[in-house]
C-alpha cells in the first residue's frame, strides 16, 4: 500500500470514528457517504470497535454493489431515519439515434460534472438507458446538469418507482473445477491462470459477499458472491455432480 493509500485510509477510519461517536453521544443518526468495496472493507475491520453506535447498510436497492452506513439504532432513538438516497432515471430524448451507452460512459459523464464519487452510488444500466442512485443533495445538480452521454442528449429525472429498474441478467455457466477453492474458481469463470489469480489478491482486487478475500484457498459456499474488480462478478449456484475424473461441475451465474 502506498504512502497516499495509507493516508486515504486512515482519513476514512477517522471519519468513521467521528460519525459513530456523533451518533452516540448526540443521539442522532449520521451517515457516511456511498462507500465501495475497498471502503466497505475497511469498515468490516472496525466493525467491533464501532458496533457500540449501531449501524445499517443500505445503497438504495437490495441488490447494490456501493453502499452508505448509517449509524445510530431505531431501537435507542425511538425513530426511523429514512436513507438520504434517490432514484434518477437517466434516458435519451430520441432513442432512435441513441448510442449504446455503457456503465462507463454514464460514469465518465457525471464525473465530468465535477461531482464527488462519494455522491454516487451504483448505475443500473438498462437499453440506452440508466438508473443511478445517489445522495438527495446532489439529485437536482445531475438533473440540472446532466444533458449529454457521448453524442447521446438525456434527461433526468428522479424516480420512485423502483420496480422498473432493470435487473443484469446473469449469464448461467456450468464449469468443471478440481475444488471449490475461490482462486480455482475465479481462474475458471475468467480464465485466467492461477499466478494471473494470485496477483489479483495479493492486489486485494478480490471480494466475497462484499469483504475484501485475502485467503485464496477459501471454500465458496452456495450463495456466495465473488467480486473481482475490473473483470465483474459472479454467484456460486451449486455443485451440480463429479465428473469420472473426479472433477466438480458446478453452477455459476456471471454477471459481466
Amino acid at each position: 500500500m502506498t504512502r497516499e493509500n495509507e493516508k486515504e485510509v486512515q482519513q476514512l477510519k477517522n471519519r468513521l470514528r467521528e460519525l459513530a461517536d456523533k451518533s452516540f453521544q448526540q443521539n442522532m443518526f449520521t451517515f457516511t457517504g456511498f462507500l465501495g468495496f475497498s471502503e466497505q472493507d475497511v469498515f468490516w475491520q472496525m466493525e467491533p470497535e464501532l458496533k457500540y453506535a449501531g449501524y445499517t447498510l443500505c445503497g438504495g436497492s437490495g441488490n447494490t454493489d456501493r453502499q452508505l452506513i448509517r449509524f445510530g439504532s431505531v431501537e435507542e432513538l425511538g425513530y426511523e431515519a429514512p436513507f438520504p438516497i434517490v432514484c434518477i432515471h437517466i434516458r435519451p430524448l430520441a432513442a432512435k439515434f441513441a448510442d449504446k451507452l455503457s456503465h462507463r460512459d454514464f460514469l465518465g459523464a457525471l464525473m465530468n460534472l465535477g461531482i464527488e464519487r462519494s455522491t454516487i452510488g451504483d448505475i443500473k444500466v438498462g437499453d440506452r438507458e440508466a438508473y443511478l442512485f445517489c445522495l438527495a443533495s446532489i439529485a437536482d445538480y445531475i438533473c440540472e446538469n446532466l444533458e449529454q452521454i457521448k453524442h447521446t442528449h438525456v434527461s433526468c429525472s428522479i424516480t420512485q418507482d423502483y420496480e422498473e429498474i432493470p435487473e443484469e441478467e446473469p449469464q448461467i455457466c456450468s464449469i468443471q473445477v478440481s475444488s471449490v477453492r475461490v482462486d480455482a474458481v475465479v481462474s475458471k469463470v475468467y480464465r485466467k491462470s492461477r499466478s494471473e489469480c494470485i496477483e489479483l489478491f495479493r492486489g486485494g482486487r478480490v471480494f466475497i459477499n462484499g469483504r475484501l478475500c485475502e485467503n485464496n484457498s477459501r471454500l465458496l459456499k452456495p450463495g456466495d458472491t465473488v467480486n473481482a474488480r475490473g473483470y465483474g462478478k459472479f454467484r456460486l449456484q451449486g455443485e451440480l455432480r463429479e465428473t469420472r475424473k473426479g472433477k466438480l461441475c458446478i453452477e455459476v451465474a456471471v454477471y459481466r
